[in-house]
């Protein structure tokens, strides 16, 4: 059976990975496994370093005060985490997902990323996480690292769940976006949607080809399929599209190029997660 990770953290997120999730497991007849990381922060296995100029019997009675702060602290993130989980579960089982299972992990979310996404088919995540202040152009911070470190689709959910009925694949030819076109083509999930394809650059006879190739792909597995190659910026072309036509869903290749270059010359990757208020597929 398809597997759907869905990573939670009791952000204003939350419950939209939940219903996205839920969506996509409705479709796919997939079951869904909801994980709760608790960050290095919330956990008490690492001592506090005491090092200055405090005397020997301040220290130790310090140090003991500190460790039971420490077990407290960890015992609630615990029972926090615990209620998040739970909470969500009931939320999916709500909209009729059938197959659910709970983890509760300690650590790093890509290290917990790694180490459970093995069976599973797709991962749904939050833009922001529970520490995001919220500004406009404020990406989450393990957003990109979850991405970056994946070898599965990121479902980027949004801050509201609507239902998808319009998706648009953003194509530039190369190997992530044939992965995504692949995928589309074949997953449950997307059959009777109505999908858009875009490449966006001059018409060249070689994006023409790869163009009509991901076309025919699409319509071979069933899908109803415009195409269109359209001159200009991507992240402005893609923007422009996604208001007029009434998009639902983005999906496009991720993080072709290194964190080093796009840092010189920016990232159309990062710029459409931040600027765009609906869901976010990404392929690498």
């Amino acid at each position: 059976m398809t597997t759907i990770l869905a990573f939670i953290d009791g952000s204003a997120y939350s419950a939209s990975v939940c219903d996205h999730a839920a969506w996509l497991a409705g479709r796919a007849a997939a079951a869904v496994e909801l994980v709760h990381v608790l960050g290095r922060r919330e956990r008490a296995d690492e001592p506090a370093n005491l090092s200055g100029n405090i005397g020997l019997g301040a220290r130790s009675a310090l140090l003991e005060e500190l460790a039971e702060l420490d077990a407290r602290t960890a015992q609630v993130a615990q029972k926090r985490g615990r209620l998040i989980l739970d909470e969500a579960r009931q939320r999916l089982a709500d909209a009729g997902v059938a197959e659910i299972a709970v983890r509760l992990r300690n650590g790093d979310v890509v290290e917990a990323v790694h180490d459970v996404e093995g069976d599973a088919d797709m991962i749904v995540i939050g833009k922001r996480g529970e520490a995001a202040d919220f500004a406009t152009l404020h990406l989450g911070s393990n957003l990109e690292r979850v991405v970056r470190a994946s070898v599965k689709p990121i479902f980027v959910a949004s801050r509201a769940f609507r239902p998808i009925e319009r998706v648009l694949i953003a194509f530039d030819g190369g190997k992530s976006a044939l992965k995504a076109v692949d995928h589309v083509s074949r997953n449950p999930a997307f059959s009777g949607l109505d999908i858009r394809l875009l490449t966006v650059g001059p018409q060249t006879t070689e994006a023409k080809r790869k163009l009509a190739d991901a076309e025919a792909q699409l319509k071979g597995a069933g899908h109803a399929v415009t195409a269109e190659i359209v001159a200009g910026h991507p992240d402005a072309v893609i923007a422009e599209r996604i208001g007029a036509d009434g998009i639902d869903l983005l999906v496009m290749g991720a993080y072709g190029h290194s964190r080093i270059r796009s840092l010189i010359i920016g990232s159309t990757t990062s710029e459409m997660i931040r600027s765009c208020t609906i869901p976010v597929m990404l392929y690498r």
